[in-house]
């Protein structure tokens, strides 16, 4: 079976044999075998969003009573086991990364095991984490601790049950690893503080000294309170990792790459505009003389006078100083609007003009820094394929162009993705070259450069004239402002449900024309969960009719569905799924 070694099913038939001794009664559920194909989706979505949905209410009421027998009710729910198994075995990234368990599952058997194994599997020692490094932007390697499988799994069912407690908490300001919102919202909000008609022109750009590895414990286990999982939150602080070979205690800090983290970091960072004295009117506006934005650990203040910046930085640092946490001497600095700053990736600085009442205009641009990323990521892809196809190269580029670009494009862009597209035609033509040296530069260009796109009258889109492949560009991505989210809103309030069902489908914007009026088509909704298509899993084209039943490719025969759904509906006749799968550029 793929993925699965003599040691993988060893260690498997240990934890059910141990599962079978600790067996606990799950909620509202009797004995049973799961079925990993044959889960039904869409009902399983409803019972945990129905759950949250009442945890965020109960809250709101301040019935805490409620809250936690809800929370633990949650936990139980072998709906939110199901959807934890398939997020950390299927959507998340490190899904095939192992622990120091190592162990990767990779088939529906092997996740319906591990389901069946949770459901009864109840006291648990969390394993140490193993210490892996990814490079960063800097050229410095970040620390990640990936934790065992399980212990992802736990992670994720606790998740769900401790997020829409605090979601009815957390402040409007805070944007970072929190549902329904993203960095395009901490931007849009810094757009709406630093307008030249407002008066907080000094800015403190703040950054914590390593935020995930020094968070301390007891605060925040204190902060978390009476939640019925307290103790295992704990036990996960406290398991130590694993790096080369040699265990390490971990006295503070909650590890980058564990599930929970994010949300240990923002529940630990919450009470950030109660220590600056920030205060909203009724109509959630600001009032007084300071503003925050946070995305994560990464956060600004704005203020009015650079005297009460460097005030803000003695709060910070003293309200940090309980939690474990401290500001960068060096890489935190007070800023001018003038002078401007940078933030996930855009500059921010007002520029001199003549043709406004104030004399300044706000530009949020792309990053120096951020278009030299860009452009070190592309060039990395051209150069390990340089001996490849254009069709290969053409799938492999066109995805990173449109991420990059469709995250760039709520900015002033529109000259950085032209230098782009400059770039990228540099590139197309040392690649032609030398893969036909002893062509002539007029040859070069009629094989490779033409109209290949025919909605736009562009004679230089480069691209395989017999496959009418080609690459995009940049500046065919209009500049497109984001809506900022409402205030405190969170998916999880019940009453704001038709709010985010609209918010959602303007997602669909960041797709192909023709993929957009698909997603119209069926309301923006996958026909097998019947969740949002925009939920962050990756989504395939599926012919309604196959293609080798004579199934056409027309609109009125495809839909869109999430990657794991399409392989659902083939499960039963896998011998034709090759067939009737086309995988959209995402």
């Amino acid at each position: 079976m793929a993925g699965e070694s003599l040691e993988y099913r060893c260690k498997i038939t240990e934890l059910k044999r141990k599962s079978w001794m600790q067996s606990v009664r799950n909620a509202n559920v009797t004995e049973r075998t799961t079925q990993w194909n044959c889960v039904n989706w869409r009902k399983v979505n409803k019972v945990v969003r129905r759950l949250r949905l009442r945890i965020f209410k109960a809250t709101r009421s301040g019935k805490l009573k409620l809250v936690r027998n809800l929370q633990r009710l949650l936990m139980r729910s072998y709906s939110n086991i199901l959807i934890s198994v398939r997020r950390v075995t299927q959507i998340n990234q490190g899904k095939n990364t192992p622990g120091v368990d190592k162990l990767v599952i990779k088939t529906p058997a092997a996740r319906g095991l591990l389901v069946d194994i949770l459901t009864k599997f109840i006291p648990w020692k969390p394993y140490p984490t193993r210490r892996v490094y990814i490079p960063k932007a800097n050229g410095k390697k970040r620390p990640l601790g990936i934790p065992s499988i399980i212990d992802r799994c736990l992670q994720a069912i606790v998740k769900n049950a401790l997020e829409p407690y605090w979601e009815s908490k957390f402040e409007g300001s805070s944007y970072g690893f929190r549902p329904g919102r993203s960095a395009h919202d901490a931007i849009g909000k810094i757009y709406n503080i630093a307008r030249p008609n407002k008066t907080k022109k000094w800015v403190v750009d703040a950054d914590i000294k390593g935020c995930f590895d020094n968070i301390a414990h007891e605060p925040l286990i204190k902060i978390i309170g009476n939640f019925p999982a307290r103790k295992l939150i704990n036990l996960w602080l406290k398991a130590g990792y694993v790096d080369k070979g040699t265990f390490y205690e971990t006295e503070t800090g909650t590890p980058q790459g564990g599930i929970i983290s994010p949300l240990l970091a923002n529940i630990a960072l919450h009470g950030l505009e109660k220590a600056l004295g920030i205060k909203h009117n009724n109509r959630g506006e600001l009032t007084g003389k300071r503003a925050i934005v946070r995305y994560a650990d990464d956060f600004v203040v704005f203020c009015e006078t650079k005297e009460d910046a460097e005030k803000s930085v003695t709060i910070l640092n003293k309200w940090m100083k309980d939690r474990g946490l401290a500001l960068s001497d060096e890489k935190t600095k007070i800023v001018h609007l003038t002078q401007g700053f940078d933030f996930l990736g855009f500059n921010v600085r007002q520029y001199p003009v003549s043709n406004t009442l104030t004399g300044f205009k706000l530009l949020i641009k792309p990053s120096k820094q951020t278009m030299q990323n860009v452009r070190n990521k592309i060039r990395y892809v051209w150069l390990e394929n340089k001996s490849q196809s254009v069709d290969y190269l053409v799938d492999k580029l066109n995805p990173i162009i449109r991420g990059i670009a469709n995250y760039l494009r709520i900015g002033v862009s529109t000259e950085a993705f032209s230098s782009l597209d400059h770039w990228m035609y540099i590139r197309e033509r040392r690649y032609t070259k030398r893969m036909h040296p002893n062509k002539s530069d007029k040859w070069r260009e009629k094989r490779y450069w033409g109209r290949l796109n025919l909605d736009r009258m562009d004679n230089w889109v480069f691209g395989d004239k017999a496959s009418n492949k080609h690459l995009l560009k940049f500046n065919w991505f209009n500049i497109k402002r984001h809506t900022l989210v409402k205030g405190t809103s969170s998916p999880d309030d019940p009453e704001l449900r038709q709010y985010w069902v609209e918010r959602e489908k303007s997602k669909s914007q960041t797709l192909e024309p023709s993929n957009q009026k698909i997603a119209k088509k069926q309301d923006y909704l996958c026909p097998v969960c019947h969740e949002s298509l925009f939920n962050g899993e990756t989504l395939h084209r599926h012919h309604i009719t196959p293609r080798h039943q004579n199934g056409k490719n027309n609109l009125a025969n495809l839909q869109l569905v999430h990657y794991y759904c399409h392989q659902q509906i083939h499960s039963n006749h896998t011998k034709h799924s090759s067939q009737s799968e086309e995988v959209l550029i995402w």
